[in-house]
């Protein structure tokens, strides 16, 4: 399936637009996915056929912080319906900040064919197009996945040798009032942490920076110019967090998918771990 006309971003099929889903949407083997931050704006209405994800019961797990199981992920898979080799469409609130999130653990277990909406929830709201209260009842399937692949993850550890040697492109992809120590968090979100800053050497590129106003991704050389006026360039390894990994994934997205970055890692422990952790150093202005 030909995804986006843009073809200027590195890998513009991991991408589709507004425009080219609704055309698509009774395609075969064509799997569209909402995962929003307001996990109830997939029941006021949804993209016809779509299904709902509810990041904080079905995309993590219950019992300690951390991404789904092998197993767990399968049977998100096979409930859903997904095959492998179906094409996932994801699409969100926030401009896809949570898609994005869903994005990096489909890759992490080998799923092969994700792509984003571009501009997520808000962009097809805004070019109203159909909206549907209907849920799917998809048939079950027997979805296998492949082991994790954990480059797409930083864990701690990873991050505190890069820092001591400095061998990392740290991003914080908070906001710069986050980035300050100012705020510990967005407002409304209390999920915090011990101490306000960020990561030693860490680079502040808000994750907002790369969409325009619509919601739509930015061009590659927009976003090229971005990341490196801050000094990130792609020819070390680049690790991009938050408060809790889903921002950050949004970044990573863009490093990895759009502008081509080889080696870009998700630390979704970010600043929820780091901010708490006994000895951990960190930075302020």
């Amino acid at each position: 399936m030909e995804g986006t006309s843009v073809l200027s971003y590195k890998h513009p099929e991991t991408l589709v637009d507004a425009e080219w889903l609704m055309a698509n949407l009774e395609s075969p083997g064509l799997c569209v996915v909402e995962v929003d931050v307001d996990v109830y704006s997939y029941e006021e209405g949804h993209i016809p056929g779509a299904i709902g994800w509810d990041w904080s019961r079905q995309l993590c797990d219950q019992l300690r912080r951390d991404i789904l199981s092998k197993d767990a992920f399968e049977h998100l898979m096979s409930e859903s319906g997904i095959r492998r080799d179906s094409t996932i469409i994801l699409y969100g609130d926030n401009n896809n900040w949570f898609a994005a999130w869903a994005f990096w653990q489909l890759k992490i277990y080998g799923h092969a064919d994700v792509r984003l909406l571009n501009g997520g929830r808000r962009k097809w709201l805004e070019l109203d197009l159909p909206l549907s209260t209907d849920v799917p009842q998809p048939e079950k399937t027997a979805y296998q996945a492949s082991a994790p692949d954990l480059t797409q993850r930083a864990f701690l550890i990873d991050v505190l040798k890069g820092v001591s040697g400095r061998s990392l492109g740290m991003v914080d992809v908070r906001s710069p009032a986050e980035f300050t120590g100012e705020l510990l968090s967005p407002p409304g979100l209390p999920e915090t942490c011990q101490r306000g800053g960020h990561i030693p050497g860490a680079r502040s590129i808000p994750w907002g920076k790369v969409c325009r106003e619509d919601g739509t991704f930015k061009s590659a050389s927009e976003l090229a110019a971005l990341y490196e006026a801050a000094g990130i360039k792609p020819d070390r390894t680049v690790v991009t967090y938050c408060r809790i990994g889903e921002r950050s994934s949004h970044s990573w997205y863009v490093l990895k998918y759009l502008l081509g970055y080889p080696d870009v890692r998700n630390y979704d422990g970010s600043w929820t771990e780091w901010g708490n952790l006994v000895s951990a150093p960190i930075e302020k202005p």
